[in-house]
């Protein structure tokens, strides 16, 4: 298992992500920087000249430095955008691969909302973390610069700086304290409102059937005043430390110049030091740019540590072994797999389906029949035991081998791509699923499998055809199955058909079962299934009942069985 990422791990990684960008923002800031304190000394020797009446070249140094102050700003500002875009973009790339790569029931645990809400939104915010970090640095050297200056000129005016200075450290240390926390609990209930609108917007038709818009309305929104209470909370902190930087800078800065003047007047400074040590109070004082880094830290590390949480938990490993000879024999040895709530879902399965056999998996709503079918596809790894595709056991099996052995077909298909052609060709080798050259409607692989899940005709009747925008496409349940069933046929193995058939008319649900178990090299099949008729046509049936098989047979055979009869719709009567 991994090592956890945690937040700083991550802040440090994005980063780095910034490549030459951050280096460049880097150079730029520290060359700001330097100009920006070499500037009160260059104007505090031009002024000690013109008051001496000599001729000097301090002037031009102070235009030179107010140039490049202007230079490096502007080029600061370019390489800070184009840093953290690429930082963004990496970050969201990460997540997305891992979470692809998370065992389904990891991705489970999130709403779908609340991860597009950390993909989108705190994916910007952590990736800031590189810009945040150098302007953070950089903030803290023109006062550190101004204290070292003032006691180079005089040390009772670097004491000064000093002593006030320590006083804002104060007033900010507690600011970033309480400010994380509002910002955490910000983005954690943002996260909740957004998981609750998605599902919300995804059972449109059952609420708006239902009569409930307003009951739902109130539960998506009912964390709004929890929202409201952390983002006024992050302003009035905000708001606070800003009132006490603008209370203290001035104050600080007026000590300064009540020590340079009687300094002056000592005979201990000259005119033109008075002159830089002024400024030097005004740049050491002037802690705004701090501030606003520092908020800016607040945010990125409250992002990063929201994208954390989900790169913890540790993806599925894959081996190198190709498709092992054979014709598709699955084999479950004491396979096992709990929920999320700790309790056994499947216990001790085992079973053999023979190469090219069909074998229905039936059983009560519940029961743990598609996730038996998942840890058959591997969609997830069973808690305990194996699962063996010809003798192999799936873990050790390539992404490729696994992709071209196994396909499964679900009962709501989600279609993948930006056309119908490329919803159906996502299981197929890139060579033959790309898109086809001219204006051919579709690859050969695309439409032999669409003619063998019986969609051809409805795709040939879309305006488009397979070109068809995926979006445009007017497709009813059953329809969607059948592309669905299309992207799973290329399975040289085994095929599982999870309910796949569920919203297919009887004629329909009969040609297709004709070309899966017609189809290619004779395919193993596991069907589940909530029909009667779908099982009589089975080989084998798997009789699932409370988390485990309770008997594997014909359907015939076990058709004499009352509880066997009871699993399927009352009134059915095929033997």
């Amino acid at each position: 298992m991994p090592t956890p990422t945690g937040p700083d791990r991550l802040l440090r990684r994005v980063v780095r992500d910034g490549g030459g960008w951050t280096v460049l923002l880097t150079v730029v800031a520290l060359i700001g920087a330097a100009a920006e304190l070499a500037l009160p000394a260059s104007l505090g020797f031009a002024v000690d000249a013109a008051v001496g009446g000599t001729a000097s070249w301090w002037p031009a140094v102070a235009c030179a430095l107010v140039a490049i102050l202007l230079t490096t700003d502007i080029l600061g500002d370019v390489a800070a955008g184009y840093g953290a875009a690429r930082a963004t973009a990496l970050l969201r790339r990460r997540l997305l691969r891992h979470l692809f790569a998370c065992d389904v029931r990891t991705v489970r645990r999130y709403p779908v909302g609340d991860l597009v809400g950390r993909l989108v939104g705190q994916a910007t915010d952590a990736g800031q973390a590189g810009t945040a970090v150098v302007f953070g640095v950089v903030a803290l050297l023109p006062p550190v610069g101004s204290v070292v200056a003032l006691t180079l000129i005089e040390p009772l005016l670097g004491l000064t700086l000093l002593g006030g200075l320590a006083v804002l450290a104060v007033l900010m240390r507690a600011f970033v304290t309480d400010a994380s926390a509002a910002v955490t609990g910000y983005q954690r209930v943002l996260g909740t409102i957004a998981g609750r609108l998605l599902e919300a917007l995804g059972g449109a038709r059952t609420i708006a059937a239902a009569a409930t818009v307003d009951q739902e309305r109130d539960r998506v929104l009912s964390a709004l005043p929890e929202l409201r209470g952390y983002g006024l909370l992050g302003w009035r902190l905000l708001a606070r430390a800003s009132a006490r930087t603008a209370a203290v800078g001035p104050l600080l800065q007026a000590a300064v110049v009540a020590v340079g003047g009687y300094a002056l007047t000592a005979g201990w400074l000259t005119p033109g030091q008075l002159v830089a040590a002024m400024q030097y109070a005004a740049l050491g004082a002037g802690l705004g740019a701090v501030l606003a880094t520092l908020n800016r830290l607040v945010r990125a590390r409250a992002a990063a540590n929201r994208i954390a949480e989900p790169l913890a938990h540790p993806t599925r490993r894959y081996g190198d072994e190709p498709l092992p000879s054979g014709q598709g024999e699955l084999r479950m040895r004491g396979v096992g797999v709990h929920g999320a709530d700790g309790r056994p879902v499947l216990r001790d399965i085992d079973l053999l389906v023979p190469a090219g056999a069909t074998l229905a998996v039936v059983g009560r709503s519940g029961v743990g029949k598609s996730t038996l079918a998942a840890v058959a596809g591997r969609l997830h790894d069973p808690d305990a035991g194996e699962v063996l595709l010809d003798g192999v056991p799936l873990h050790r099996l390539s992404p490729q081998a696994l992709r071209r052995g196994i396909g499964q077909a679900f009962d709501r298909p989600v279609l993948v791509g930006e056309t119908v052609h490329d919803a159906i060709g996502l299981a197929l080798p890139e060579e033959s699923a790309g898109p086809p050259a001219g204006a051919a409607p579709a690859t050969a692989e695309v439409l032999a499998v669409a003619r063998a899940a019986q969609v051809a005709d409805v795709v040939a009747r879309l305006p488009d055809g397979f070109r068809t925008r995926l979006t445009d496409a007017p497709l009813s349940g059953g329809e969607a199955q059948r592309l669905g069933l299309a992207r799973a046929f290329p399975a040289q193995r085994l095929l599982i058909l999870d309910d796949a058939t569920s919203s297919l008319d009887t004629a329909t649900e009969h040609r297709i079962s004709r070309a899966v178990t017609e189809g290619v090299g004779g395919r193993t099949r596991l069907v589940v299934t909530h029909r009667a008729a779908t099982a009589a046509t089975a080989d084998l049936v798997a009789w699932l009942d409370g988390g485990r098989v309770r008997a594997v047979g014909p359907h015939r055979r076990l058709w004499a069985d009352p509880d066997y009869r009871a699993v399927f719709t009352p009134g059915c009567d095929l033997r």
